[in-house]
């Protein structure tokens, strides 16, 4: 197991760069997630911490105590020294190997004994729920059993450092979710450093212990999972991340009145609210400051009838999808998408309050970034 480090790192493919001048600190043991749309630099990350790409001349990228590339002094060491296991998205088994044979290719060529063998790739696919498969060939196997193979081809080198490029989107809905459990467990039993590539948002969401964000090769924000999804550092972010996708309104934010210093409220047209434990930014002082206000689906308060606080709209339309219900609700000349998780009773055109919880609400200043998190 190691930390993951770079510096300053870059990489450029022509006049573009598909990484620009990155930073990241990759915590020993943790499993981390680059998230992003296709094209924003999180494969090509990966592959340089690989080895597989060189950065452009710029930055240094540390595993563990070592530096395996530094443009300033010239080091690089090749991926087969840097002690890592890649998993594509491709299985790439050998397909006239049995599984045992796939899983000891490595082994052997290293020219362990075969007691040895026997008894590391017993304990992997122990691990992995595929111990009663060892004797089948690739063809004989699931997607999901093929997959665990190809981690399991990884794991048993002993990998300082396991990177998985979007390894589960072959794999149909069903089996995607359960091998998502099953690397969030592997996970928590090997402690193993992971570095994970998707463009699922769910898959990071569920499985990460911090998500870096990025975005035309930049990176947005590094938190947590959930702090990622609550507090957006950016409306990027915001809107890259949730489904359905957050609301946005055009609002200011005022300081609350009876509370000099503390406290601000929100008005985002028909809706207002009052945060009392957010302050207005600094550089905003006393004064009124235009916003870009965001509210997820979840966030909003439905009800069939009025109440303190909820302002008056319509429903645009329903869309029932099982656990819970999606209400196109139109407010003023603005229509949101709100989610309940019980039957609203209600039809199209049927009137219907909505406020919002107001330590959910996301402000954000006119450059994009988040302000006022409470």
């Amino acid at each position: 197991m190691a930390s993951i480090v770079l510096k300053n790192v870059t990489k450029r493919f022509g006049s573009v760069a598909a990484v620009d001048k990155l930073d990241l600190e990759i915590e020993d043991g943790s499993f981390t997630t680059l998230l992003g749309p296709s094209g924003c630099g999180k494969t090509t990350t990966l592959r340089m911490i690989a080895g597989l790409e060189t950065p452009s001349n710029e930055g240094e990228i540390w595993i563990g105590d070592r530096c395996v590339y530094s443009a300033s002094n010239g080091d690089y060491i090749p991926p087969a020294q840097r002690k890592l296991g890649l998993v594509f998205q491709s299985y790439a088994l050998w397909p006239h190997l049995t599984v045992f044979d796939n899983i000891a290719f490595g082994l052997q060529i290293g020219k362990q004994a075969k007691a040895e063998i026997v008894r590391k790739v017993g304990h992997i696919a122990e691990i992995l729920y595929i111990g009663d498969l060892l004797q089948r060939f690739p063809n004989e196997l699931s997607g999901g059993q093929q997959q665990r193979v190809a981690i399991a081809r990884v794991l048993v080198m002993e990998p300082a450092v396991l990177l998985l490029d979007e390894p589960l989107s072959n794999l149909d809905s069903k089996l995607r979710m359960d091998m998502r459990a099953e690397l969030k467990r592997l996970h928590a039993e090997t402690k193993s450093t992971i570095i994970y590539v998707t463009h699922d948002q769910l898959e990071a969401l569920t499985m990460s212990t911090k998500v870096a964000v990025m975005n035309l090769g930049k990176l947005q924000q590094y938190e947590d999972p959930m702090s990622v999804y609550h507090f957006p550092a950016n409306t990027f972010t915001a809107d890259f991340i949730g489904n359905p996708k957050i609301n946005f309104f055009q609002g200011v934010v005022t300081p609350a009145r009876e509370l000099p210093g503390k406290g601000v409220v929100v008005t985002a047209g028909e809706l207002t609210v009052r945060i009392d434990d957010a302050t207005m930014p600094p550089a905003a002082g006393h004064n009124p400051l235009p916003v870009k206000v965001g509210v997820r689906s979840e966030d909003f308060v439905v009800s069939a009838s009025p109440g303190e606080g909820l302002v008056q709209g319509s429903v645009y339309s329903i869309l029932p999808a099982g656990s819970q219900w999606y209400l196109k609700i139109r407010i003023g000349g603005e229509i949101v998408t709100a989610t309940v998780y019980h039957d609203p009773e209600l039809d199209i055109d049927d009137p219907v309050w909505v406020g919002v919880k107001p330590e959910r609400v996301k402000c954000f200043d006119q450059s994009g970034e988040l302000v006022c998190r409470v």
